[in-house]
């Protein structure tokens, strides 16, 4: 997803001057602000007197600026958008010549294959003369991994589910105060299923079900939907709400399932 930074010139200018601010404070004149990201003097009066009145910035006198925590954590979430995004962004490219795929039958090299994804992955298969194909760089047995080429078309990806088990923090009774027959309805379907909170990991256990995430678990459930696959996860309410706003951030769907006990 393109972060908001890259779609909105409003976003990006408080950026970059909130980054000249921070690189310079506490003197630092709107002049030299504007000369260096190539706008006017008075637009910069204008983003900084809406940055001060958002409480991103504060001001100690003319020409005396500070960054405010705030500020601080709206520049690092933006930034964290960015580094992701151009982590995809170089892994599209590097792979924009030869992409690796799972063989779905036995293929030869040279041969025409239409593109499915399944499971999370890429697959090659039979070529029905529509949708994704490409062309296969070498010969591979049905299961092995195969270098495809020359892609056209779009391959069809249906967004995975994600589902939010919220169970009481430990202060609230933790895994006793559990729904265990609901809990257990929930986790029993072969699925990917994180943990987040040591609560979470007790009420599995006490199904005797590991979960197959304990770090990490927010992203892997993001790039988890993002590949198509489902992915619950079980955890604390005092974690339930992070996790929302990330999934909210993200554009990704979720249900969110209260597994406390009445």
């Amino acid at each position: 997803m393109v972060p908001q930074l890259l779609r909105n010139k409003n976003l990006a200018t408080r950026f970059q001057i909130l980054i000249e601010i921070a690189a310079n404070q506490p003197y630092i004149q709107q002049k030299d602000i504007a000369n260096r990201i190539g706008v006017t003097s008075q637009a910069v009066s204008d983003y900084i007197s809406k940055l001060e009145k958002d409480g991103w910035i504060s001001s100690q006198g003319r020409s005396r600026y500070r960054v405010t925590n705030e500020g601080v954590n709206w520049v690092l979430k933006a930034l964290r958008e960015l580094q992701e995004y151009s982590t995809d962004a170089e892994r599209a490219i590097t792979n924009i010549n030869t992409w690796a795929a799972v063989a779905d039958i036995d293929l030869k090299k040279g041969q025409t294959v239409g593109l499915v994804m399944k499971q999370g992955l890429l697959f090659a298969t039979t070529y029905a003369s529509k949708g994704a194909h490409g062309t296969a760089t070498h010969s591979a047995r049905k299961g092995e991994d195969a270098g495809i080429t020359g892609i056209e078309g779009i391959v069809a990806l249906e967004p995975g589910k994600i589902t939010i088990l919220e169970i009481p923090d430990i202060q609230d009774g933790g895994a006793r105060s559990v729904y265990h027959e609901k809990l257990e309805k929930q986790v029993t379907h072969p699925k990917l299923i994180g943990a987040i909170g040591t609560e979470s990991i007790v009420a599995l256990r006490h199904l005797n079900r590991e979960p197959d995430y304990l770090y990490g678990v927010t992203q892997a459930a993001v790039e988890a939907a993002r590949s198509g696959m489902d992915f619950t996860v079980v955890c604390t309410k005092s974690a339930s709400l992070p996790l929302q706003q990330k999934l909210s951030e993200e554009n990704i769907l979720y249900t969110m399932i209260d597994l406390r006990k009445k």
